[in-house]
């Protein structure tokens, strides 16, 4: 631990620092830091939260959707914390936040057709597949320096938070009621154009 940077120290969550010194403010600043050698463990990171998070967003809001990020990030910690509570290694990064967004992607949106490399798979199949990655990762020997702990505490939390609030349920009515808008605008805009028409023909007739 000594080896460490400074800000890793003071803000990664390290389970050690966490139960025996109180540094509570690291189950939210460890969200914030990613190892500097380790350039696509981020650009991954950022590309699910673009990918999968831009529609929770357009459905729930931002206040909505800042919220949950925030729930499953530290969720993921605490877990990682109750798990490792004597560990002196930090784990940075907000990988434990996006999988809680895949989690939510998934179950808002079932079937909706993910490219994985160059397979369409619906988004529940993804899904499970990248929780099962993360479960046997985490139970075998070898965890490859990847906090998978933290995936798994990411997603239990969202599923917890979804399914305990009643929120999944409100939150597909809000989704539906979106799409029925949508198709209300567009209909809109199709009679007017119609409708337009429909006179323009009967003026030049008359």
């Amino acid at each position: 631990m000594s080896g460490e940077p400074f800000f890793t120290r003071k803000f990664g969550l390290t389970p050690f620092q966490v139960t025996h010194n109180y540094y509570l403010w690291q189950l939210v600043t460890y969200i914030f830091l990613h190892d500097t050698n380790n350039f696509l463990h981020i650009l991954f990171n950022m590309l699910g939260l673009w990918m999968f998070g831009s529609d929770l967003e357009r459905v729930w809001g931002s206040r909505q959707f800042t919220k949950f990020f925030f729930i499953c990030g530290i969720g993921a910690g605490l877990l990682t914390v109750a798990l490792s509570w004597n560990s002196p290694v930090a784990t940075i990064g907000a990988s434990g936040a996006i999988y809680g967004i895949l989690l939510a992607f998934a179950m808002l949106f079932p079937h909706r057709i993910i490219y994985w490399i160059i397979f369409p798979i619906p988004a529940w199949v993804l899904v499970s597949i990248f929780g099962g990655i993360a479960f046997f990762s985490s139970i075998s020997a070898t965890g490859g320096g990847v906090a998978h702990i933290a995936h798994l505490g990411g997603m239990l939390c969202g599923f917890l938070y979804l399914k305990g609030g009643g929120l999944a349920s409100g939150l597909k009515w809000r989704y539906e009621r979106w799409q029925r808008n949508r198709l209300r605008k567009k209909f809109d805009v199709y009679y007017n154009d119609r409708e337009r028409d429909d006179k323009e023909r009967w003026r030049r007739w008359r």
